[in-house]
C-alpha cells in the first residue's frame, strides 16, 4: 500500500456514518449485509448509503456483489489487512518492546473462538 491508497482509506473512514457501517460490516464477515439492510441498521436513507458505499468501495474498503434484486456489501478484509499493516510496519522503530503490547491486544480479537465448557 502506498500513502496515497492509505489516505484515501483513512478519508473514507473520517466520517461517523461510513466509520459506522464499515465496522458494522466486519462484524458481519463472511457474510455480508444487503444494501437497504445496512440502510436501515445505520438509520440513514438508502441513497445516503448508497454514496457512503462507493466511497468506501472506491477507498478499497468494502465490496459489493448483486444477487438477485439486490447488492450484498462486504468488508473488503485484505484492504484492511493492508491498512493496518501499512499503518503499524514500521511500528516504533523495530522497537520489539513497545509493539509487543499492540499486538497482544489484536491477538484475542482475531484467535480461535474460546468454547466454553
Amino acid at each position: 500500500m502506498d500513502s496515497n491508497t492509505a489516505i484515501a482509506a483513512l478519508a473514507a473512514l473520517a466520517q461517523s456514518t461510513r466509520l459506522e457501517t464499515f465496522r458494522l460490516l466486519v462484524r458481519h464477515e463472511p457474510d455480508g449485509v444487503p444494501a437497504g439492510e445496512l440502510a436501515r441498521l445505520v438509520d440513514v436513507p438508502q441513497n445516503t448509503m448508497s454514496a457512503h458505499l462507493a466511497t468506501l468501495s472506491r477507498a478499497g474498503l468494502v465490496t459489493s456483489e448483486r444477487q438477485s434484486r439486490s447488492i450484498l456489501y462486504r468488508a473488503d478484509l485484505q484492504g484492511l489487512r493492508d491498512l493496518t499493516l501499512f499503518l503499524v510496519k514500521d511500528c516504533c522503530g523495530g522497537s520489539v518492546e513497545l509493539c509487543a503490547p499492540l499486538i497482544a491486544e489484536l491477538a484475542p480479537c482475531c484467535g480461535p473462538a474460546v468454547k466454553s465448557s
